[in-house]
């Protein structure tokens, strides 16, 4: 069986097999990965290693982009999806959280191997055996510490996609003192039950990832923690990826985005001091 996605522009087709490899994701969630698949792979964006008004530097032994004032002693870790840290929207966005008096860093977690549709060779599902979320999260630590170092005193943390479950991970240790998850992937409510520090996840209406009932299930968890602040909201009429994978020429879509992303500035203008 194969699940197949075209590409917005190009028509470039994203295939995800039944025989491929399912190493860390569990057969009962088979159905689960394979719409996964068409998800995370629609409408990725044209890579720029030159995009962005920030710079390309090394933090924790990883290429990071940076965006913003090394001297600002709040910082935030933008965790990417599977398309990694040269993503042009992604790094705009970076820039826009810089703008707001945050220190930005976009860690390049794929060590220059991020996921490439286009090879027919290397479905989704052998590209992740390589760059599990859980090698993420170990590869974070040396860049949260090598901030501190720099005279960093709080740090926030956004996930998107692949990126939600290293910050709910992250969450979990404590190693951060305020998340953001945006269309999360792989996530659990027993992720969600084991965080306890300030958590805004924003769901999309359309998503078979992480579909809006279980969205409401996260919001539910929440909501018993009297001592977490959190916030939850399902975006009506958009689709996984929607904050960071839109048609900048589409308004509407603009508009979703953008709003998405004023609530992540509020959230750690509230949580980060």
């Amino acid at each position: 069986m194969y699940v197949d996605t075209f590409r917005e522009r190009g028509g470039t087709r994203c295939n995800l097999t039944s025989s491929t490899p399912t190493t860390g994701f569990g057969e009962e969630n088979k159905r689960k990965r394979e719409m996964a698949g068409a998800e995370c792979c629609s409408n990725p964006p044209t890579l720029d290693p030159r995009g962005g008004a920030g710079h390309v530097d090394k933090i924790g032994g990883l290429h990071s982009y940076f965006s913003g004032s090394p001297h600002s002693t709040r910082a935030v870790l933008l965790v990417s999806d599977v398309f990694g840290y040269e993503a042009p929207n992604l790094r705009k966005l970076a820039d826009k959280v810089a703008a707001a008096g945050f220190y930005v860093v976009v860690p390049d977690f794929f060590n220059g191997d991020p996921y490439n549709p286009e090879n027919p060779d290397r479905p989704l599902l052998v590209w992740i055996k390589d760059h599990g979320q859980d090698k993420g999260f170990e590869a974070a630590k040396p860049v949260i510490e090598d901030l501190k170092s720099k005279g960093v005193s709080t740090i926030g943390a956004v996930g998107f996609c692949w990126g939600a479950k290293v910050v709910v991970e992250l969450s979990k240790s404590r190693l951060i003192q305020a998340a953001v998850h945006l269309h999360p992937s792989f996530v659990t409510v027993d992720d969600i039950n084991g965080v306890d520090i300030p958590t805004a996840i924003l769901g999309a209406e359309i998503d078979h990832i992480s579909p809006p009932e279980l969205i409401k299930q996260f919001e539910e968890v929440l909501a018993t923690k009297s001592e977490v602040d959190s916030y939850v909201k399902i975006f009506p009429k958009v689709a996984h990826g929607w904050t960071v994978r839109y048609n900048t020429e589409d308004a509407e879509a603009v508009k979703a985005a953008e709003e998405a992303h004023q609530i992540l500035l509020d959230w750690f203008t509230k949580h980060l001091k």
